[in-house]
């Protein structure tokens, strides 16, 4: 079901207007904008970096295994998803993946910038898109599983996020979710990314739990690499006027082939029931309780 922001009327997610209030749908830049006020200035990120993305993502190890692991989860624990929302889609590199893992289910990606969603629908163009406050969800029981791949760590309402994905999945349908980790690894990267935290397992669980979600999976990632990762993040700490965002994304082809094996080879852990206990970043699959 899709719910009016205006008047808070429910009905069939492919009516565009509000049968109720008369509130019509707006467009821009030729998407669905349920949050158009914010399309330009949503906050929370760099829209202008949109474009790094797009060319350095594909072939980047931790982009690339990180969609492996987000195809593995999808497998394995929402596999019979037929409706799937991601937020903030960006530039619609996970979504690619997902349009192959899942092929016979309908996606939407959303992204509150309006300047990322052409990027993603060149990538995709089999998808749908729309433009969207995560804060302000407006579906109610509508999608088997939604997606969220290092976005809430964004968002400083992030309880919020979790809230109105709760009530826009359907009873026993699955969220995905991926977050950078450890505050002590805060660092010029950080910063430059505009986030307003990094997660503690504890944290993000307890937050899960007070949203109404019943934890099914949740694993650490980038584990083997981590005594590297916290050498690089904390020589700069914070971000001067010589920090280039590009540099960790710039590495030469025998180490990022290094690498990815390194992060493929926590990938199979995790398949095998091994859960890493400290990483970069973490993986939990949550789950909205069937009525």
């Amino acid at each position: 079901m899709k719910l009016c922001l205006h008047c808070g009327t429910r009905r069939d997610a492919a009516l565009k207007d509000c049968p109720a209030c008369g509130a019509a749908e707006v467009v821009v830049n030729g998407f669905p904008a349920y949050a158009p006020d914010m399309a330009e200035q949503g906050g929370g990120f760099r829209p202008e970096s949109f474009d790094l993305l797009a060319t350095l993502e594909a072939g980047n190890f931790w982009f690339e295994v990180r969609n492996d692991i987000i195809e593995w989860a999808m497998r394995r624990y929402a596999s019979d998803t037929r409706r799937l929302l991601e937020i903030g889609c960006g530039t619609g590199f996970v979504l690619s993946r997902l349009a192959r893992t899942l092929p016979g289910a309908r996606l939407l990606g959303t992204e509150i910038f309006a300047a990322g969603l052409p990027h993603a629908a060149r990538r995709v163009p089999e998808v749908e898109f729309a433009q969207m406050d995560a804060r302000r969800i407006p579906f109610v029981d509508e999608f088997d599983a939604i997606g969220a791949f290092d976005v809430i760590e964004h968002i400083e309402e992030d309880e919020a996020v979790l809230a109105e994905a709760h009530r826009a999945l359907r009873p026993g349908g699955a969220l995905i979710l991926t977050v950078p980790q450890h505050p002590w690894l805060w660092s010029a990267a950080d910063d430059f990314a505009v986030h307003h935290r990094r997660y503690t397992a504890r944290e993000l669980h307890h937050k899960l739990r007070a949203a109404d979600f019943e934890l099914v999976r949740s694993s650490s990632f980038v584990s083997l690499l981590l005594p590297a990762m916290a050498l690089s993040r904390l020589r700069q700490r914070r971000m001067d006027a010589d920090y280039d965002p590009a540099d960790e994304m710039r590495t030469p082809a025998w180490l990022n082939r290094m690498m990815a094996a390194c992060l493929r080879f926590e990938l199979g852990a995790m398949k095998m029931g091994l859960s890493w206990p400290a990483g970069g970043s973490r993986l939990v699959v949550a789950r909205k309780p069937a009525r």
